[in-house]
């Protein structure tokens, strides 16, 4: 038998769906970062996080959207840095505890994100 993959082990497409939809409330509500959405579709972002959530938490789709580092070249041009990746990370970890997240899966979650941390930033 082979192991779930944390797409299935967070519950899938309607855990990962909630999932975005509160954690960019959050981050809407963040003055540290929510300048960052101003005058961006976020109906199409929610869609473009939750599709590449999926592909990146194990679930059978396919990703066609950009990778990290171009998707985020014109933010890092502009001055994405550490406290704003910390402040993401923060309103996701808070996301995934009001969502009765299990601590341990919250640690894989944290690990995959950090993973990206230099993609992202453009290192």
């Amino acid at each position: 038998m082979s192991e779930s993959t944390l797409y299935e082990r967070i519950g899938g497409k309607d855990a990962l769906d909630a999932a975005v939809d509160i954690f960019y409330q959050k981050v809407l509500a963040d003055d540290r970062i929510n300048f960052w959405f101003e005058g961006v579709d976020m109906d199409k972002q929610r869609g473009k996080q939750k599709a590449f959530l999926a592909f990146a938490f194990g679930a059978p789709v396919k990703y066609s959207g950009k990778d990290m580092r171009d998707g985020h070249a014109h933010l890092v041009a502009k001055g994405l840095n550490d406290d704003h990746f910390n402040a993401v990370a923060e309103n996701l970890v808070a996301t995934l505890n009001e969502l009765n997240v299990p601590d341990e899966l919250i640690q894989e979650i944290g690990t995959l994100l950090e993973s990206t941390r230099d993609d992202v930033l453009g290192r």
